[in-house]
């Protein structure tokens, strides 16, 4: 029998009082906070080059011409490194009947009625869209950095190309900026989802309260326990 859509290898159960559920692994974990770190210093960096009143953030990195080499290299680090989540994750994160009503009841989801919301997988609908939109603008990123990178690909482009993907780079690093801080926010909104992107694990009763469909396909997989003493 083959292991559900969104458990994933290294997802499992661990009874006890209170149980712990194993989220990420590893090298999840590592995946995830160098494309974070890659991500933030971009920002940084790319916000420096934008506007003169933000030059001053070019000391960070040594200055202006040093800001200028080195962050593209960044960008190269942070499609690599995304790369390797986007083949961990993307199954988990296909969209499912229950994400769309979850979307229905977002009300519900900000008011934190729980109860009146669907079972749902590994990934909550919100987290999907955070999921997906950060891998289309993560391609569009490194697509139009290419065709602006002078060092290295200048004579593969026109004056008239290069001008169309600096304002197309700017636009999605000004989008990829928003879905990240709703990213940070949401996942400081809900207690317990930092803790598992740093520790690995997260206890039965989130698993239960957030993601009860996936909590009870790691526990089906698992053939022991009960229901009542998993969910504590």
């Amino acid at each position: 029998m083959s292991a559900p859509y969104d458990v994933e290898t290294g997802d499992a159960v661990h009874p006890g009082r209170p149980v712990q559920v194993d989220r990420y692994t590893v090298g999840a974990r590592i995946n995830h906070w160098i494309t974070a770190i890659s991500l933030i210093l971009l920002a940084i960096s790319g916000l420096a080059l934008f506007h003169p009143s933000l030059f001053f953030l070019t000391g960070l990195f040594g200055g202006g011409q040093m800001t200028r080499t080195i962050h593209p290299w960044i960008g190269v680090v942070l499609f690599f490194s995304f790369f390797g989540m986007f083949l961990r994750f993307w199954k988990a994160n296909l969209w499912k009947s229950e994400d769309g009503t979850w979307m229905r009841r977002l009300r519900d989801v900000i008011a934190g009625h729980e109860e009146k919301l669907p079972e749902l997988g590994k990934y909550n609908a919100g987290q999907k869209l955070v999921f997906w939109g950060m891998s289309f603008l993560i391609v569009v990123l490194i697509a139009s950095g290419v065709v602006i990178w002078n060092a290295y690909f200048s004579t593969f482009t026109s004056i008239e190309q290069q001008r169309v993907a600096l304002l197309v780079h700017a636009v999605a690093a000004v989008a990829i900026i928003c879905v990240w801080i709703v990213h940070v926010y949401a996942a400081i909104w809900v207690k317990g989802t930092i803790g598992a992107m740093t520790r690995g694990q997260v206890t039965g009763g989130w698993a239960w309260r957030h993601h009860r469909k996936w909590f009870r396909e790691l526990v089906s997989s698992r053939k022991s326990g009960t229901r009542g003493t998993l969910a504590e």
